[in-house]
């Protein structure tokens, strides 16, 4: 019989100037960038969340404190990635993932497939098992205003 777990991550960072704008592992242009101890990838951070989550094994800040000078600017794919290792060590792998990004700017639209790319790599997945999709918030709350961009990802592992 398989083994089969789902999980869910929200994830919210503020934007500031002189910060990278960087979702999904793509390097987005735009006047301001993601605040965070690493590189702020809410995206990535949300679907770290997820599988930790199915995996019941808390969240990523635990097991990557921003009180650990070691995770300094640390590149998010690299810490998705060791997430991805934690469940392959249980037996589980990646059946799907889901990200819906919600920000009024920068645009996501032209980068989609370019953070498709970068999810399915990390997660050692064919891109048509990862769905990554961008909405705004209709100029509604903080990421309406341009003061942030949050992430929600779900994600099926299966043993």
């Amino acid at each position: 019989m398989m083994d089969i777990r789902t999980g869910n991550g929200f994830d919210v960072h503020r934007l500031v100037e002189g910060r990278k704008c960087i979702v999904c592992g793509v390097d987005i242009p735009h006047s301001k960038g993601l605040l965070g101890h690493s590189d702020a990838d809410v995206a990535l951070h949300a679907l770290a969340d997820a599988i930790l989550g199915a995996l019941a094994l808390r969240d990523i800040g635990y097991h990557f404190p921003d009180s650990d000078p070691q995770w300094k600017g640390a590149d998010s794919r690299r810490l998705l990635r060791a997430v991805v290792a934690m469940a392959a060590e249980r037996g589980y792998r990646v059946g799907n993932a889901d990200i819906t990004i919600m920000a009024q700017e920068p645009k996501m639209l032209p980068h989609i497939a370019a953070m498709q790319a970068n999810v399915a790599a990390d997660l050692g997945v064919e891109p048509d098992r990862v769905s990554v999709k961008a909405t705004t918030t209709e100029r509604l709350g903080f990421t309406g205003r341009g003061e942030g961009i949050a992430a929600l990802a779900s994600c099926l592992l299966m043993k």
